[in-house]
């Protein structure tokens, strides 16, 4: 699960045109100019493609409140966060906010419906590979409950990390943001998780591109519909080396250490950047068997990009095939 702040975190998906500044005829619709609006936050880069139409530099403070107000609520790297009080907390209650309460909730619903694949509690696990600042805890979902707008401690070394799904959340609220704001036409990227809002201006869906796992040019492209999200978890993401391995961010909660094997990559297709961003941590934790197994139950379109030597074979489940191009 990649840390919501202070650490570098390059997901692998990129908007085909969002990103190619070097191009500026990609970023026409028609005869129009489109809008593009750029900014940091999660230690990372978020960016706006949008149709011609109300001024998308207005909304610039709506999207930088919407990723502080995120930051401030769900950060483990914090000390002031929701997360970091209610970690430090004894047993007991902790109110939070209606959001963080939300968001820790469909975590915890997701790590049951993963079989543990996805557990929220995993950060003083990811912490001892070196990837995280909650040092010290017990990982062990049954220890926490939600209950309307506070998180239950069952022991007091409980802890709670929502990195591996608070950013795809972050991605809903900004997408939201731009609704309202009047924008009907946008591709909104986070980091390299990715919503649609509304069509591409020419009237077919944006595309994006699964990025290669050597970071080389892309291992696939994708059609992202009209109020969709999708979000990728690889091992390119964050890693160090060690005599012989590779130490993936990734952590499999089950086995205690880092995902390892031929699986490259997963991403998600659905339709909220929360739910595309949980499953897709969930699936690769799973590994190159058990997480396509794991889509097809849940009925998930995804896309696994294994490594088979020096090739690289793409498995889609669910609807995923419908959307490759």
């Amino acid at each position: 699960m990649s840390p919501l702040t202070h650490r570098p975190s390059r997901r692998q998906v990129l908007a085909l045109g969002a990103a190619l500044v070097a191009a500026p005829a990609v970023l026409r619709a028609g005869t129009q100019p489109m809008q593009r609006l750029e900014g940091r936050a999660f230690a990372t880069g978020w960016s706006v493609v949008a149709a011609p139409g109300p001024d998308l530099a207005a909304c610039r403070p709506l999207l930088e409140a919407v990723c502080a107000e995120v930051d401030r609520q769900m950060s483990p790297w914090r000390a002031d966060s929701e997360i970091a009080r209610l970690n430090a907390a004894g047993a007991g209650t902790v109110r939070v906010s209606p959001d963080t309460a939300r968001v820790a909730g469909a975590a915890l619903a997701l790590a049951e419906r993963s079989g543990g694949a996805f557990d929220p509690t995993v950060g003083p696990l990811v912490a001892r590979w070196g990837f995280g600042p909650i040092l010290t805890g017990a990982v062990g979902r049954q220890a926490l409950g939600v209950e309307g707008d506070r998180i239950a401690k069952a022991e007091p070394g409980a802890t709670l990390d929502l990195c591996g799904i608070a950013k795809g959340h972050a991605l809903d609220r900004m997408a939201g943001a731009l609704a309202r704001a009047g924008t009907a036409s946008a591709l909104i990227d986070l980091g390299g998780e990715l919503a649609a809002l509304g069509a591409h201006p020419d009237g077919r869906a944006w595309r994006v591109a699964v990025e290669h796992p050597s970071g080389a040019g892309a291992a696939a492209v994708l059609a992202l519909p009209a109020g969709q999200a999708v979000a990728t978890s690889g091992l390119a993401a964050q890693s160090y080396g060690l005599p012989g391995a590779e130490v993936s961010h990734i952590i499999d909660p089950r086995r205690g250490r880092p995902v390892g094997g031929p699986l490259r990559s997963v991403s998600v297709l659905g339709p909220t950047g929360m739910a595309a961003d949980g499953w897709a941590t969930a699936l690769m934790a799973a590994g190159a068997v058990a997480g396509p197994e794991m889509a097809r139950r849940a009925g998930l379109a995804a896309l696994f990009v294994l490594a088979e030597g020096d090739r690289l074979r793409l498995l889609p489940t669910g609807a995923m095939a419908a959307h490759l191009l």
